[in-house]
């Protein structure tokens, strides 16, 4: 299943793709894409509807973030081999985990506010994993049953906050609509292995970022598992799982940063795509 969240800021609907790519409204049977929804059962049970028994959804609407009330956004730091080499740093021994502010978080589509001074936002496409069946201390083996599905995440960064003023990425990384989700929540029954997916990352049409989920550095299974040993994972955490080289820090002779008034175009095979203009914050 392909699920999504539609409407206005603040008051989205569910809502799931058709074999036709009509979205058809799920208000009828869930109040969001969000928590227990995203359980083995309640899955099971959106699975077994019947799309064309739900109401369809006229025009174009927004498409908001595909994961309602998000607990938790992780992320995973120099999670590609390649994407430590061009930024500098050692590959890591450990997964890095950092976070970004659920503040962050906004629709596939909507704009990306530069904030004021910035001189150096980035972009980074990467793989969204959310949970959906919780726990503690899960094991690599059974790590993949915790998982409700995948989505494409930008993991916008402002680079003088994540590394020139003294604290942790985090600072960098959070800003207001640094993290848009989506389109959809892909559930994990439709996609065979999450690490053979071909990633990418325009910007004005120039593609700069162009990889494959299979050079991760740690797994799905593994970043679960390890995570799960320093925090409780919960139904609808989202878990970023690191982004692939090109990023505008790691371009050479000269780094290349966002300005207000330029679009990115980015997608994972199989998820979807996203659209941005960049816009300066107020």
């Amino acid at each position: 299943m392909k699920l999504l969240r539609y409407g206005e800021k603040g008051s989205e609907k569910p809502g799931l793709l058709d074999a036709d790519h009509q979205i058809r409204d799920l208000s009828g049977h869930v109040p969001d894409i969000a928590g227990q929804v995203l359980g083995p059962d309640s899955l099971a049970a959106l699975a077994a509807l019947d799309p064309r028994s739900l109401p369809l959804v006229a025009g174009q609407p927004r498409i908001g973030a595909c994961v309602g009330q998000v607990g938790k956004f992780i992320c995973i730091g120099l999670n590609y081999a390649d994407h430590a080499a061009e930024s500098n740093m050692e590959v890591p021994k450990e997964p890095i985990i950092f976070n970004k502010w659920t503040s962050a978080i906004c629709g596939p589509n909507d704009d990306i506010q530069i904030p004021r001074g910035s001189l150096k936002t980035d972009w980074e496409v990467e793989l969204g994993v959310v949970i959906g069946k919780g726990g503690r201390y899960i094991d690599e083996v059974n790590a993949m049953e915790h998982v409700a599905g995948y989505c494409v995440i930008n993991d916008v960064s402002e680079r003088e906050w994540q590394l020139e003023r003294g604290g942790t990425w985090d600072k960098g990384k959070g800003f207001d609509t640094f993290g848009p989700l989506g389109p959809w929540l892909v559930t994990r029954d439709e996609i065979a292995d999450p690490h053979t997916l071909d990633l990418w990352l325009e910007v004005d049409g120039h593609r700069y970022q162009n990889g494959n989920t299979r050079t991760l550095i740690f797994s799905v299974p593994q970043l679960i598992a390890y995570l799960s040993r320093c925090m409780s994972l919960q139904p609808g955490d989202v878990i970023s799982t690191g982004t692939p080289p090109g990023v505008g820090l790691g371009i050479k002779p000269q780094p290349v940063f966002l300005r207000p008034g330029q679009t990115l175009r980015l997608g994972i095979a199989g998820l979807g795509e996203q659209r941005q203009v960049t816009v300066q914050a107020d």
